[in-house]
């Protein structure tokens, strides 16, 4: 089957700042870069029920056309050039076309993980791959699988969520949001540059004192393929980050940011810390419900060296303002970026970049102070640690993610073991969950007499 839409404008315009740090990373980790396709399983819901596939092809129409980014392209302009070596493309709206839809009865985990095994072409394939669940003739579920250049995880829930009520409604209430044409348009306007400015000052000043890279002597220990993933699921962590968090009056983000980051700095040996975590950027009116790429790196940086490592209260108190400045300097044009790393690794002689990345994927965040110490360290028996992807490229040394699973708190150790062998990865999420339960019914002297 196909999905049919018609947009009502077409146009291009020059990336917008999550664009073109998406787009930087995917060449950097191409021909792997399957790597950063996603998705969603919607199960259609009750009240729009039964739905057949023609009726649910019309919806995924309607959605496509609400919003502009699933049917934009890159455009290397006209030159000839092969899109992946093109570092500075266009984005290319297209206001109509018919989109591929896969119809399939069974697993959608397995449709779904078909759907996202093979990268995109992102100057000629639409950034929206989609498939029906069918049972005797009834949609049961819609499965979308996204090119990253399209949107995020955040920006993929505001599209789940305008589906379903075209589902149950027929329409979305309300005008759409703002598309990436307006938004690349706003980025280059005097309002826009004023906003680079202030985060490209907190990138150069930073840059000046980290550690030029966080994990930055060979292991002697590569593994064939370089880069592997040990994931921790662990509820015992899970826990315990909810008690910190509420004992100290902070998120459970910020917990677990401070932590990776010091026991970051405890294996790589720097005192300072620098780490990129991904920063949703969806604080301003205009951003809040687009579907398209807002994500972007951040810069945090911790002295490690100025706390006890026993001190949780003081190591927090270094992080907040921290992550604050990090999360302020994620809205920045990358071109700023990459002008001014040159100018500092200039500065400095040598390549400066940290190569060390935090991505909280989680959608909610919960404090928690009731878990009692006998409960949490039970539930020690029942982490799991395995080892779910190796391949040969990746655009980092060190990408730790975090996301929401059955069993508790996962959380990821992508890395390059060049850099960081299998066993030190094993060892590192061990050691993060250990600090973190310790952390969490050690004594919290504010709260005490």
């Amino acid at each position: 089957m196909e999905i049919r839409f018609s947009g009502g404008r077409s146009g291009t315009a020059p990336l917008t700042w999550g664009q073109r740090a998406i787009w930087d990373t995917v060449r950097k980790t191409a021909p792997d870069d399957r790597y950063f396709n996603f998705g969603r399983i919607l199960p259609v819901p009750g009240r729009a029920r039964p739905l057949s596939p023609e009726g649910a092809a019309a919806m995924l129409g309607a959605l496509v056309e609400r919003h502009e980014s699933l049917r934009t392209l890159m455009d290397a302009d006209g030159s000839g050039t092969r899109i992946l070596d093109c570092a500075e493309p266009y984005q290319a709206l297209r206001d109509s076309g018919t989109i591929p839809l896969t119809v399939t009865a069974g697993d959608p985990e397995r449709l779904l993980e078909e759907l996202t095994a093979t990268a995109f072409d992102y100057a000629a394939e639409w950034p929206l791959r989609a498939g029906l669940v069918v049972d005797g003739g009834e949609v049961t579920h819609i499965v979308l699988a996204f090119c990253h250049l399209a949107t995020d995880g955040l920006g993929a829930e505001v599209a789940v969520r305008d589906l379903r009520l075209l589902l149950m409604r027929g329409a979305v209430p309300g005008p759409p949001p703002p598309q990436p044409l307006d938004l690349a348009r706003w980025q280059e306007s005097g309002p826009g540059r004023r906003v680079a400015q202030i985060a490209a000052e907190h990138w150069e000043g930073e840059y000046r004192r980290i550690p030029p890279t966080m994990f930055d002597r060979p292991s002697g220990e590569a593994a064939d393929p370089p880069v592997w993933r040990a994931k921790l699921v662990s509820r015992a962590m899970d826990l315990a980050v909810q008690r910190i968090a509420a004992l100290h009056a902070t998120s459970t983000s910020t917990v677990l940011l401070a932590f990776s980051s010091r026991l970051v700095s405890g294996v790589t040996g720097h005192e300072v810390c620098a780490m990129l975590p991904i920063v949703g950027n969806r604080f301003r009116g205009d951003t809040v419900n687009a579907v398209t790429t807002l994500s972007q790196e951040g810069l945090f940086v911790l002295d490690s060296g100025r706390a006890d490592p026993g001190d949780t209260a003081g190591l927090l108190r270094e992080a907040r303002p921290a992550a604050l400045r990090a999360y302020r300097s994620a809205y920045h044009d990358p071109r700023d970026r990459d002008r001014l790393t040159a100018a500092v690794s200039l500065e400095r002689g040598t390549a400066v970049h940290p190569y060390c990345c935090f991505n909280d994927m989680r959608f909610t965040d919960r404090a928690d102070a009731s878990h009692d110490e006998r409960t949490v360290r039970r539930a020690l028996d029942d982490t799991t640690l395995t080892w779910p992807l190796s391949q040969d490229r990746l655009n980092c040394r060190f990408c730790l993610h975090l996301t929401a699973e059955p069993g508790g708190l996962g959380v990821s150790v992508t890395a390059d073991t060049r850099f960081m062998p299998r066993p030190a990865m094993e060892r590192y999420l061990l050691d993060l969950e250990s600090a973190l339960v310790t952390a969490a019914f050690r004594q919290v002297p504010e709260l005490v007499g």
